[in-house]
């Protein structure tokens, strides 16, 4: 320590003692920690030394009651100014994220516009930050995690009034995270593969116009292909799984995606009209161009974050809540469960042929129904998204909702329809409602933009208790995505129920393909999202890597992965499945919470057993926002854990004979 900051320290140590005898003995360990924290964030524009004790003396506060006061006040600042900041920046993107309206250029200018770009050092300079950081104490994961289940209310909400205000963010770096995000949202959105020229054994088999969205719609379409049986669904499949690879290897031929391709397609060859088609007459690199600039994006804002210096540890511990190693041990320890063996047997005989890769998408345990009919089924109930909003409250009904709640969550969504595969945004105060966005088919909602908007609806809910219901404003939201991803995947399963095509009345067999389906779906994601996470790692090792590095490496860890947790029971990938997901492009380091959403809906679905859905997903999402461990405990009496579906998985194979 240089003298001067010697003699600084010790200023500061006679001032604090000065104060601490003006406010009382019993201030003194909120005092120490609140100068402390206050000068860890003090910086020289928000003045000298003379100025942060000013500050400090005419702003701590030391009686209890007015102390309970200032967190009310604070709570509902942060209301105000966060919330109609959000919807509004919600209702700047619609024009960009729907179909329908679409104003090239324009619509970009509007998602991109910041009311606030830099809120994050307005509150400091204008001293509300430091009000709460002089007051509140500030945790980290680990103190939330040890102590959090003990809490009290108020506790929560001081914790999370403090943590609003994170490190100060440059309004440069806000507005460059602004431009790159919805670059590499716009991307994702845009590439739809025309596939009407895609030809198997010779023919084509899509109709005319027909273009889907990587990876989302392709994967949908393969999984629809079930319903064709093995003999004339697997070569179809087989043709669409090397579409998807070519989407995963940036290789899709520039006039396929470009709409002015009149030729035969054929995929698996690589062939134009039966000619090769050459790498430079591809779409190039421009996949793992859009995830560099998210990697590159992520390390600007390393500098300032110096508690959590990656992009992981800020996903891990700020935003999940759940740690690192925590997370990535609790997918590895899923995907090695003697159980998959099981499975892969039940698939085999449920398939009706040897296993293959795109086999991962497989979820009709029940029945495998042609596409056309779930869509027919579809049609007949809802004619399209009007008819699905407006029938909302019955749907809620029909799921044992009261009359009255049905009818105030039903009536707060509205239905339209995006650019992309879907997504739901929640309100942000209680006086809005919930979007929820889905795909449809030229004609028709269709079986797909049905069975993801029941996965929507599914957050949706979440959305909506957990605003209205929370205890305390600052609480309002669960603790993180996966645990909203819980309540998507809970709800869509019900999808079929919906529709009247229930395959079963028998109670313990639908738990049981249920549990089997989850196993499926979270191995399936869990594959993802490691390679994703082990991606973002070579990079941080790599930091120069180009677009090509980048390509080969996400091949190699696809390709070892898949050898390690899945070659076994579904043979040799030629297509690089686990490298599919476009979450990687737009929603860096999102994946692994499909993987524990699976494992918490199935928690809560095995807790939910002999209790009724809509009073348990009510009572659960209104919890607040406490950490994940807290919630789950508070949910279910226990933490995430992959031991119930698993296990309840491995009974139902039994049941059935798989095992």
């Amino acid at each position: 320590m240089t003298v001067t900051a010697c003699a600084a320290a010790e200023s500061m140590d006679a001032f604090e003692s000065g104060l601490l005898s003006r406010v009382g003995e019993a201030s003194r360990e909120r005092l120490h920690r609140g100068i402390r924290q206050v000068s860890r964030a003090w910086v020289p524009a928000d003045g000298d030394s003379a100025a942060l004790q000013a500050f400090i003396e005419k702003h701590f506060v030391a009686d209890p009651t007015d102390l309970g006061r200032l967190r009310t006040r604070l709570e509902q600042a942060l209301e105000s100014v966060w919330g109609h900041l959000y919807e509004a920046r919600r209702n700047l993107r619609r024009w960009s994220d729907l179909r329908g309206d679409e104003m090239t250029g324009i619509d970009d200018i509007l998602a991109m516009f910041d009311p606030a770009p830099d809120l994050s050092e307005q509150v400091y300079q204008q001293k509300l930050a430091f009000l709460a950081l002089l007051n509140f104490p500030k945790r980290d994961l680990a103190t939330m995690i040890r102590d959090g289940a003990d809490w009290s209310t108020n506790e929560w909400v001081e914790t999370r009034i403090v943590q609003a205000f994170g490190p100060r963010i440059p309004k440069e770096l806000s507005d460059k995270a602004r431009v790159v995000g919805h670059r590499c949202s716009q991307f994702v959105n845009d590439f739809h593969i025309p596939v009407e020229a895609v030809v198997s054994e010779g023919a084509r088999f899509m109709p005319a116009g027909r273009r889907l969205i990587a990876h989302w719609l392709v994967r949908e379409e393969v999984k629809a292909q079930y319903g064709d049986g093995p003999v004339r669904g697997a070569p179809r499949q087989r043709s669409l799984m090397h579409v998807m690879r070519h989407h995963i290897e940036s290789s899709v031929p520039a006039t396929v995606m470009g709409g002015t391709n009149t030729l035969d397609w054929d995929p698996a060859a690589d062939t134009l009209g039966g000619s090769p088609v050459m790498a430079a007459d591809t779409v190039g690199l421009v996949r793992y161009e859009r995830w560099l600039d998210q990697f590159h994006l992520a390390r600007e804002f390393d500098r300032h974050h110096p508690d959590h210096p990656t992009a992981m540890s800020r996903k891990f511990d700020l935003a999940r809540e759940v740690p690192e190693a925590e997370a990535e041990a609790l997918l590895i320890s899923l995907l090695e469960h003697p159980a998959r063996r099981a499975l892969a047997s039940f698939l085999r005989a449920k398939i009706g042929r040897p296993l293959e890769s795109f086999d991962v998408y497989f979820e009709d345990f029940a029945e495998a129904r042609p596409a056309a009919e779930m869509n027919a089924a579809v049609t007949e109930r809802f004619k399209d998204e009007k008819a699905l909003q407006a029938a909302l409250p019955d749907v809620l009904r029909g799921l044992g909702w009261s009359a009255e709640d049905a009818q105030l969550l039903g009536s707060r969504v509205q239905v339209e329809i995006c650019k992309g595969a879907g997504h739901a945004m929640r309100p942000a105060m209680a006086q809005f409602g919930a979007w929820l966005r889905t795909s449809r088919l030229p004609d028709c909602l269709g079986w797909d933009g049905f069975d993801t908007a029941m996965h929507e609806l599914g957050h949706n809910l979440e959305q909506l208790c957990s605003c209205y219901y929370a205890p305390s404003p600052a609480l309002r939201g669960v603790p993180n995505t996966a645990c909203t991803e819980a309540f998507a995947f809970l709800y869509q399963s019900l999808g079929r129920r919906v529709l009247g095509l229930a395959s079963t009345d028998d109670e313990q067999l639908d738990f049981d393909l249920e549990a089997i389906n989850s196993l499926q779906a979270t191995a399936q994601i869990a594959g993802p999202g490691l390679l994703e996470l082990s991606a973002w790692r070579w990079l941080y090792a790599h930091p120069d890597a180009d677009a090509a590095a980048l390509r080969s490496e996400v091949i190699r860890l696809a390709d070892e992965l898949w050898s390690r947790y899945f070659g076994r029971d579904f043979g040799p990938d030629p297509y690089r499945l686990l490298a599919a997901y476009q979450h990687m492009i737009a929603h860096p380091l999102y994946l692994p919470d499909y993987a524990l959403g699976h494992i918490i809906s199935h928690q809560i679905r095995s807790h939910m057993r002999g209790r009724d859905l809509a009073t348990e997903t009510k009572r659960i999402t209104s919890q607040g926002r406490l950490t994940p461990d807290a919630w789950m405990r508070g949910a279910v009496g226990g933490p995430i854990s992959a031991v119930a579906l698993c296990r309840d998985a491995e009974a139902a194979l039994a049941r059935l004979g798989a095992v």
